[in-house]
């Protein structure tokens, strides 16, 4: 994996808590919204949509990167619209870039041969 696939995937990780907290306060403020005075929707869901630009953004250009498959791409786009999904993409994420890194320092040391 070189450099600029693995910033674009890190870019995506980084990104996809911060889109699923959103999301998920999103869903509070709107519960809130129906049964109480307080009102803060407009406010979490600039919040919200920004981030998941960003993570539409990052995902484009990860998936564009690393050439996942399409099942792939497609499972992190879903993860991107479920409530808790980012926290899924997140740990799949990591646990992808530990493996490039691991593979990596596997062929430096030439323990294989790719």
């Amino acid at each position: 994996m070189d450099l600029k696939t693995a910033t674009a995937i890190r870019r995506l990780r980084l990104v996809s808590a911060p889109e699923a907290i959103s999301f998920l306060l999103l869903l509070v403020c709107s519960v809130l919204k129906r049964t109480t005075d307080f009102n803060a929707v407009p406010v979490m869901g600039m919040v919200h949509g920004v981030l998941f630009v960003l993570y539409v953004i990052f995902w484009a250009d990860a998936w564009n990167r690393a050439k996942w498959p399409l099942k792939t791409a497609a499972l992190y786009f879903v993860l991107s619209v479920l409530p808790a999904g980012g926290f899924f993409a997140e740990r799949m994420l990591r646990r992808e870039a530990e493996d490039a890194v691991i593979a990596s320092r596997a062929r430096k040391e030439g323990v294989v041969g790719a």
